[in-house]
């Protein structure tokens, strides 16, 4: 797997006991103030809510929150454009991974996930309850081109089901049963969890769980859910493991029911 893009727990405390590491870790925490606050954080770790860089009012950008807003809160977190970032949560990394996304689609080079999360690093590892001190930076955002990002918008999504790409719904089966876009496979965001141990399965098992849904490198996939935050986990993942032709519909079905696109229903597992 690419740990370029998913970090293992020890891998990341090795680098923050390396003082001298260049660039440097940045540990991002996107739980909610009084959980960094109340429970704990790692050590080092800046708050960056994930709400704060979460935008439900602009349809037109989607739920992302814009390029200068991310840039301000980057700045005020201490973060550098050339930093290593390594963002978390205690949710198997699923509001973490939106923050991996919205990093790499605003140019940030180096931005990871760290496998598990707040719990299980809590059972090995020490943790803080101050917060650190850090410098504002001035932080500037570059995002990526339209070529070079995975965002694809309604009518691309449209032109990709004419083409026979196939469609990936990270939903929950209540959900995927009331209303899907045409011809979808279901593949639950949190398959790839082990919930005992907190962090990913085992690489062979996730590949083979990918497989018995036709999710293969050989197919074009599109990724959807409702408001573009699981399947943020699952595109993570799927870059980990060296997927490479995969599109994010950041629109997902709340913006397919709106424009009234084409819908299935029902059971088909």
């Amino acid at each position: 797997m690419d740990e370029s893009v998913v970090v293992s727990p020890e891998w990341l405390s090795e680098r923050l006991e390396d003082t001298e590491s260049e660039p440097p870790a940045r540990v991002v925490d996107v739980r909610e103030p009084w959980e960094y606050q109340g429970i704990g954080h790692l050590p080092g770790a800046v708050n960056v809510p994930f709400d704060s860089f979460r935008d439900e009012s602009d349809v037109d950008r989607g739920m992302l929150p814009g390029a200068e807003a991310f840039a301000a809160l980057c700045g005020e977190a201490g973060i550098e454009p050339g930093d290593t970032v390594v963002a978390y949560d205690d949710t198997h990394g699923v509001f973490a991974a939106r923050f991996v996304l919205t990093a790499h689609l605003y140019g940030h080079a180096d931005v990871r996930l760290l496998e598990g999360d707040y719990s299980a690093w809590n059972r090995r590892y020490e943790t803080a309850r101050e917060a650190p001190v850090v410098e504002p930076t001035t932080y500037e955002a570059a995002p990526l081109s339209p070529a070079e990002s995975p965002l694809i918008d309604l009518p691309e999504v449209e032109a990709a089901i004419e083409r026979g790409a196939l469609l990936v719904d990270t939903r929950e089966q209540q959900e995927f049963e009331e209303a899907r876009l045409p011809n979808a496979v279901r593949f639950d965001w949190v398959t790839v969890v082990d919930e005992e141990a907190r962090g990913l399965k085992p690489r062979a098992e996730i590949e083979a769980l990918l497989e018995h849904r036709g999710i293969t490198r050989e197919r074009e996939l599109v990724l959807y859910c409702n408001t573009a935050r699981r399947i943020s986990h699952t595109y993570v993942v799927l870059r980990h493991l060296g997927y490479e032709t995969v599109s994010f519909y950041e629109g997902s079905l709340t913006e397919w029911l709106a424009a009234d696109g084409e819908v299935e229903t029902g059971a088909l597992e």
